[in-house]
């Protein structure tokens, strides 16, 4: 399986690999080409090493996982077991000898790339994400510009990406989520201050659906879903999600 290994890890990310010891020239690192940092190491160790009664040797690949509870989980598997020779809260060992199937081992590489990226790989590769954002009626009048189009220009929100998910909600004396859209386009300059209000960039949101202004109200949100303020972007629990569909 090690050659399959290579294999995906060349055809997926472009990646060779990289015999840093010279003591231990079959040992394989596969790293970032952007910082450097390591997302595989492929080696052979004693099975006995591995708290395995055997001392038949076996190549194994060192992935990190960093989401605690999958790491958990997998570690219970046959042929996954904490790492060895690195940190064992953040790094898995998965033996190459086909206990464990072999697009098992490529997800998991995956898994290890992503947890491994620079901040913005990962930011550029992360699912999209649904917020609520607030509108202040005072400032701008929302409702009218989506009777004149399905199409907008919107205050930039911090972490918001193109192809989010955004929740329009209207202040009083609206007080009431009205919009569902879907962000096209981000990080549009734009300068804007008037004391009270500043606007760096502008970011393009897309009409998608429409509410009843008596459905998801301020006190709806807040006795329901527990949401007792709307002042900036902030992610929704997965059950309102499910109500605004």
């Amino acid at each position: 399986m090690k050659e399959s290994v290579f294999d995906y890890i060349r055809e997926q990310y472009n990646v060779e690999p990289d015999y840093p010891w010279d003591r231990d020239p079959e040992s394989a690192v596969f790293r970032h080409k952007d910082n450097k940092k390591w997302f595989a190491l492929i080696m052979n160790v004693p099975k006995d090493k591995l708290g395995i009664d055997s001392n038949e040797i076996v190549t194994v690949i060192n992935l990190k996982i960093d989401d605690f509870f999958l790491r958990d989980m997998l570690i219970k598997e046959e042929g996954i077991i904490p790492s060895y020779h690195m940190n064992k809260q953040h790094w898995i060992t998965v033996l190459l000898d086909g206990t464990v199937k072999k697009d098992n081992v490529f997800s998991l590489i995956d898994v290890s790339y992503n947890a491994t990226s620079s901040a913005k790989r990962k930011i550029a590769s992360r699912e999209p994400k649904e917020w609520i954002i607030p509108s202040n009626p005072k400032y701008y009048d929302v409702i009218q510009a989506f009777e004149n189009n399905d199409e907008i220009e919107w205050k930039q929100g911090r972490g918001i990406l193109t192809g989010d998910i955004i929740y329009l909600y209207v202040g009083a004396p609206v007080s009431a989520i009205l919009y569902k859209c879907r962000v096209t386009e981000t990080d549009i300059p734009y300068e804007y201050s008037n004391g009270k209000l500043t606007i760096n960039s502008l970011m393009k949101i897309k009409l998608l659906k429409r509410y009843d202004s008596d459905l998801f109200t301020f006190d709806v949100l807040k006795e329901e879903y527990g949401i007792n303020a709307v002042r900036g972007p902030r992610g929704i629990p997965y059950s309102l999600q499910e109500a605004l569909g």
